[in-house]
């Protein structure tokens, strides 16, 4: 072993500790539910799941899961060109194309792996990628891969876009989450889409976060700005709303897809997505087609804890998605509000830099329809006990 090195990181580990910015993982002893047991803390009310719809526990899905199972095993133990692709991976891809309205589509094992596959493999020397500089982690990777000249457009600034459009070479690739996860803000897709018909521009849209919430139906943000068959290119995940287990997926031409399964690195190097992951995604996908209340239900637990939150003298950013994050400032303040709420019950976690922009640390609070108004109310308690013991409500925030 070399001892320098494992020195170098117990003294970084150390560092993060006294700066109270050090993450601790929670052990749940269960299936991930809107109550769940927590070694470290007992029974708790989850806050900081993206199990939107409640589907990571449904019995349809589990069972959906392991009859998967039971009937391909544990997987292709190898890439799909290989050893061959199972037909319930065939099965969810034209399920997923036809629900988001596309002509084909791709499965990887996670959206991070999608966003890794679709990038580099299309946007290729001599052109263009245009990405809001609030994108997920696996899409500013993604970029970096590519071979494209890349640049970056201020969030949400369409006159920077633009610009950047103006000075890009080649084919230009505009790249943008649908719901930015820190934020819970939607990107201005209607704009976009202006811009890019303008500049004869690509559009990719990452709506893991939008997935299930967001549009009447809970199809994404394509369809809550009414824009089905306007972006290019789609990619999401199947491990929030969509059963919360892995997977992720690229949506687009039958072109795209056959142009993945030739050069997507991701894809070529990488085993298949489980079976048993693709065919409870597969369920929870036809729970999504036949139970629209679950997606009003997700809104209308959303809305009620929002305006009670903001009742109670917290001012979170606004938005229209499940996502409500209340911002606190200080990296290690944020960590230590989300611990001093599980304590009362209440898991739910604070975010700092470098995850966002240093003064800007929040607690993300994430609404599940699984949740029901008596553990919403318990949840609202928690959050009034801690923030006025914290000085963030009450007369001690106005002093």
């Amino acid at each position: 072993m070399n001892t320098a090195f494992e020195a170098r990181l117990t003294a970084d580990l150390d560092a993060l500790r006294a700066a109270g910015t050090y993450k601790s993982l929670r052990h749940i002893t269960g299936p991930m539910a809107p109550e769940v047991h927590m070694e470290e803390a007992g029974d708790v009310i989850v806050l900081s799941s993206n199990n939107y719809l409640g589907l990571a526990d449904h019995p349809d899905v589990v069972e959906a899961g392991i009859e998967g199972l039971r009937k391909y095993g544990a997987g292709t133990a190898s890439v799909r060109f290989i050893c061959g692709t199972f037909d319930i991976h065939r099965e969810l891809e034209e399920k997923i194309a036809s629900v988001f309205g596309f002509d084909a589509s791709l499965s990887y094992v996670s959206c991070w792996t999608a966003n890794e596959g679709v990038i580099p493999t299309i946007a290729t020397a001599g052109n263009t990628i245009i990405s809001d500089e609030l994108n997920h982690a696996s899409i500013i990777d993604g970029c970096r891969l590519a071979a494209a000249k890349r640049a970056r457009y201020k969030h949400g600034d369409m006159s920077d876009l633009e610009a950047k459009l103006r000075e890009a070479e080649g084919t230009p690739f505009v790249i943008t989450d649908g719901v930015f996860s820190m934020e819970g803000s939607l990107a201005k897709l209607p704009q976009i889409v202006e811009l890019a018909e303008r500049y004869n521009a690509v559009t990719i849209v990452d709506d893991s976060h939008g997935t299930g919430v967001m549009g009447k139906t809970g199809r994404g943000t394509i369809e809550h700005f009414g824009l089905e068959g306007k972006i290019d290119i789609l990619t999401g995940t199947l491990g929030k709303a969509l059963g919360g287990a892995a997977g992720g997926f690229v949506a687009g031409s039958r072109a795209l897809v056959d142009t993945l399964v030739q050069r997507s690195r991701t894809q070529l190097f990488s085993n298949a997505l489980p079976a048993t992951v693709a065919a409870s995604a597969l369920k929870a996908i036809e729970l999504l087609e036949t139970q629209p209340q679950l997606v009003e239900k997700q809104r209308d637990n959303t809305r009620y804890f929002r305006e009670r939150l903001t009742g109670l003298g917290f001012a979170p950013l606004d938005g229209p998605s499940a996502i409500v994050p209340i911002i606190v400032g200080d990296t290690a303040f944020a960590i230590a509000m989300s611990n001093r709420l599980l304590q009362e019950g209440v898991f739910v976690t604070g975010f700092g830099f470098p995850v966002v922009p240093e003064g800007t640390a929040r607690i993300r609070v994430q609404i599940s329809s699984a949740l029901t108004r008596e553990e919403l109310d318990r949840a609202l308690a928690a959050f009034e006990k801690v923030g006025r013991e914290l000085g963030l409500i009450g007369e001690a925030a106005h002093a």
